[in-house]
């Protein structure tokens, strides 16, 4: 095992600080002359596991880096004060001190990115994290269907920011999507962006309710020109939440926005990833699509819950050459 590979890894884009997206007005030229040619983005997808491979001293390495991209993540009906507070504590040490003590990386400071609630348990979770450097996320905007009263969706986000909430997870109107109707997401997103005030806005674009896949691209690239500082695939409760194929469409918009504007947008995809193998995937994905700069938790996240649970037992394997049982790694 090399523990140098392993701390140059989770050190790597610590101090990468992506700007503030500010957008721009609103391009329709911009959003008709995007085209997605499906089988293409299926062939690519397909040679990420195919022609790119983790070696094992790396593998650590890249675990690590995935925990620091992790907005850690409770949405449940059942969620309590004491559970979020359990799930807070994770979030400071998201891996067993015995394993970061046999990776060399006790020392690290290693958390997640940021833990996610819905608005209710905002100031719990911003009691608990008090004196560690993990944002709280609140979901908003009538999420998951995003049906309330635009009014009340406005609200709600202010609300969440003033009770300490650094990031806003909102959801668009599907409809918009639907019926192409480019205007009225641009609007929407930009009132968001506003009442986040400084809070940072990620915009959930809801994948498999889209309708098409150049649909995706379009209402991606909507949301950054209104000044989205994530676009997000999922709320993890759709049929369908986050894919490789969608997540593909999906930051290649984020480089070419980038490139017209010089802004760099962040990405999540959320849903549905809970093992360490398809969390690498996703690493790869971004390394090769946008670069080193989009490895560090300023621009990338997973949204995720289950996936931590994976990833502990995966670490603990490459110390001991042995799987633990999951409850080994609780997370609450």
């Amino acid at each position: 095992m090399s523990q140098s590979n392993v701390t140059d890894i989770s050190s790597r884009a610590e101090h990468v600080s992506a700007a503030r997206v500010t957008g721009t007005a609103f391009h329709g030229d911009w959003v008709d002359s995007i085209r997605v040619n499906r089988s293409a983005v299926e062939r690519r997808v397909n040679t990420l596991g195919s022609r790119r491979t983790v070696k094992r001293d790396w593998q650590a390495a890249w675990l690590l880096k995935a925990i620091q991209c992790m907005d850690l993540t409770t949405l449940q009906g059942d969620d309590t004060a004491g559970k979020v507070r359990r799930l807070c504590a994770k979030a400071r040490q998201p891996v067993r001190q015995d394993i970061l003590e046999a990776l060399g990386v006790a020392d690290r400071g290693i958390t997640t990115g940021a833990v996610c609630v819905y608005h209710g348990l905002v100031e719990v979770a911003v009691e608990a994290l008090r004196g560690a450097d993990i944002p709280v996320a609140a979901v908003s905007t009538g999420f998951p269907a995003g049906l309330s009263p635009f009014s009340t969706r406005v609200a709600e986000i202010e609300a969440s920011v003033a009770a300490g909430a650094a990031e806003i997870d909102i959801v668009i109107t599907r409809a918009h999507v639907l019926n192409a109707d480019w205007r009225a997401l641009y609007d929407e997103v930009k009132a968001f962006r506003e009442a986040c005030g400084p809070a940072h806005l990620k915009a959930i674009i809801a994948t498999g309710q889209l309708g098409s896949i150049s649909k995706v691209g379009k209402a991606a690239m909507v949301s950054m020109m209104a000044g989205a500082d994530f676009v997000k695939t999922s709320t993890g409760m759709e049929a369908v939440n986050a894919t490789l194929p969608v997540s593909l469409v999906m930051v290649r918009m984020i480089r070419e926005f980038c490139d017209r504007t010089g802004q760099k947008v962040g990405f999540k995809p959320a849903g549905g990833i809970s093992s360490a193998k398809v969390a690498l995937g996703y690493l790869m994905l971004m390394k090769e699509e946008l670069g080193n700069d989009w490895l560090s938790p300023e621009l990338f996240r997973f949204g995720a819950s289950s996936l931590l649970t994976d990833i502990e037992r995966q670490l603990e394997h490459f110390v001991t050459g042995r799987y633990s049982a999951a409850h080994r790694h609780a997370m609450s």
